[in-house]
């Protein structure tokens, strides 16, 4: 057995630990024993001095007993955890930047010295049907018709019928309907915008949406800058919903060929109007590349470039390679994987749950090796210390 693997599993989760040794070639669990701690694999690894390759976490304690027991074997650092951290500050990374993930609106530019220009708003679908309803009526009653052969024609109740023959002009039947109608709604997305830019005053928004047609009084407008004012309100639909923080996390940690085409155009725009991400994306790339394509010789400059960098959270993850350099260099250089405590950790937790969570370590190493030698025994006898 020249390759041991370790790691640790959960007896409690989050309280109480344990530690599984195994033969990384023929994937065998060989000894568990409790805590997370380095004497113990230290003293194992004296008893074993054929060991030369030794795959394990980023634990300061394995490093340390390995280090200790094994001063002959050469350390390989877990490339699944070394791509697990990196992902964990791509997020802290993209969440300071989360403001800036929404695509900014896109309005014609402004000639200088010439007051904004705004489209004024599409006609609301009420005033169109009023419209509608008004000239269909005026030409019916042209025609002689009675409010009653009216109503059965349009299928209009006959109240309604009157007050659109007896308005003189489409404007007068408006006018009364939209009295009980939103009068702001057309123009929600512009007051939003200004408020987003600093412009809090009721008296200038109320003049600047009045400029493209607003009918109604200040008043209004102050009822619904109220809501911003107090938290109530909410953004108005101002285009497509920004991505989210694990999104973009998601894109800059995805191969390039292997993101949907629209995925990859939004990261792009992203890098384009933000150099931070820009930046952030081409360090993870190069890791990627490097631990891929194993070059692990190009781990030093890599480090240098994102310590020299001002993105903190990257930084962080660079300073902890650094002190873990050795085996970090070695699992990303040699073809050495923990691929193979995926299926022991597993099957560790099933004899785990068949014996309700509460088995002894000893009982619980027992049965691990047993199912590793392929025993079939009546664990009747041995489910003794069950406490």
């Amino acid at each position: 057995m020249e390759v041991l693997g370790v790691d640790d599993f959960a007896f409690r989760k989050g309280r109480h630990y344990g530690t599984v040794l195994i033969d990384m070639a023929t994937h065998r669990p060989l000894h568990l024993y409790d805590g997370r701690g380095g004497e113990d694999l230290a003293v194992w690894l004296r008893d074993h001095p054929e060991v030369k390759v030794i795959c394990r976490d980023r634990s300061s304690g394995y490093a340390e007993g390995a280090r200790i027991g094994a001063p002959q074997a050469k350390q390989v650092a877990d490339r699944y955890h070394l791509w697990a951290n990196l992902g964990q500050a791509v997020e802290k990374t993209v969440n300071t930047q989360r403001s800036r993930l929404a695509e900014a609106p896109s309005h014609p530019a402004d000639t200088p010295g010439e007051p904004r220009t705004v489209q004024p708003p599409a006609e609301l679908k009420i005033v169109t049907r009023l419209r509608e309803q008004h000239a269909a009526a005026h030409e019916l009653w042209q025609q002689e018709r009675s409010k009653a052969a009216m109503d059965r024609k349009r299928g209009l109740h006959q109240a309604t019928v009157r007050k659109l023959v007896d308005a003189s002009s489409a404007d007068d039947v408006v006018a009364k309907s939209l009295q009980r109608v939103h009068l702001v709604d057309p123009y929600v997305g512009y007051l939003y915008r200004r408020w987003k830019e600093g412009v809090r005053n009721a008296a200038q928004l109320h003049w600047e949406i009045q400029e493209q047609g607003y009918p109604g009084g200040e008043l209004a407008v102050q009822r619904h800058l109220r809501r911003y004012r107090t938290g109530r309100g909410h953004a108005p639909d101002l285009g497509p919903k920004p991505p989210s923080v694990r999104e973009v996390t998601s894109w800059i940690m995805t191969h390039p060929e292997h993101l949907r085409d629209e995925d990859a155009g939004k990261l792009y725009r992203l890098r384009e109007r933000d150099p931070e991400l820009d930046r952030l994306t081409r360090h993870v790339r190069k890791f990627a590349v490097m631990m891929t394509a194993r070059h692990g010789d190009r781990l030093e400059d890599w480090i240098t470039d994102v310590e020299q960098d001002s993105l903190a959270p990257l930084a962080g993850v660079a300073r902890n390679l650094r002190r873990d350099f050795d085996a970090v260099r070695n699992g990303l250089s040699l073809p050495h994987s923990s691929g193979a405590f995926g299926g022991n950790i597993n099957r560790l937790n099933m004899l785990k749950r068949q014996m309700f969570g509460r088995a002894s370590l000893d009982l619980l190493s027992k049965r691990v090796l047993l199912a590793r030698d392929g025993v079939h025994k009546d664990h009747r006898v041995d489910a003794v210390d069950w406490t």
